[in-house]
């Protein structure tokens, strides 16, 4: 199961979904820069260095361990026609046992918004979620006023479970978050027994 794991590599329509390489560093300074305030009200305070060659080198090596011991699936994604870094995806807090859980987090930057690349994005990590990786529940929360990321959740098979207080701090402040579950074997809302 490691072996696949190391090799993650994952194939939608019109992108691949691939571990962050220290070759795509320019690509994703510029992406994250040019997007900074299109990102800025949904995500945490960017540190001092965010943007540092250090930085970037520390995120690759953090990808290839958790991919490595299974805790985490962090994925850019690359349109395939012109190889073109989009945004990025990540199945985290890979949880086994009785949970067979993980926790969606996704980006994108805002040229290539609202074209439907991260629902494919999405759509490609769970089926590999559950299938690959035979989990059984992947988590995702965003706050309350991003319409386009719940619309997008609710697309792609998350139903909303209901409100994270103080959950994360975004943009420097202590933030509410609505929480969403896309389950392998989702029963709710069916009516009949079995």
């Amino acid at each position: 199961m490691l072996g696949v794991r190391r090799k993650t590599k994952l194939e939608t329509e019109r992108m691949t979904l691939r571990p962050p390489e220290h070759g795509d560093f320019r690509s994703w300074t510029a992406l994250r820069d040019s997007s900074r305030s299109f990102l800025t009200p949904w995500e945490p305070t960017w540190a001092a260095d965010h943007l540092s060659r250090k930085n970037f080198t520390n995120r690759v090596y953090w990808a290839q361990r958790s991919i490595a011991q299974g805790t985490a699936v962090p994925l850019f994604l690359v349109r395939r026609v012109d190889q073109t870094l989009m945004g990025a995806i990540t199945l985290d807090n890979i949880r086994r046992g009785p949970a067979q859980a993980g926790t969606t987090g996704y980006w994108i930057g805002k040229s290539y918004a609202r074209q439907g690349f991260m629902r494919e994005a999405i759509n490609a990590l769970v089926y590999y979620a559950f299938t690959t990786l035979d989990l059984s529940r992947i988590e995702a929360g965003c706050l309350p006023e991003n319409q386009p990321s719940r619309d997008l959740l609710e697309s792609c098979g998350y139903k909303y479970e209901g409100v994270a207080q103080s959950y994360l701090q975004i943009n420097g402040r202590w933030r509410n978050h609505v929480l969403y579950a896309n389950l392998r074997h989702d029963r709710r809302g069916k009516t009949d027994a079995g």
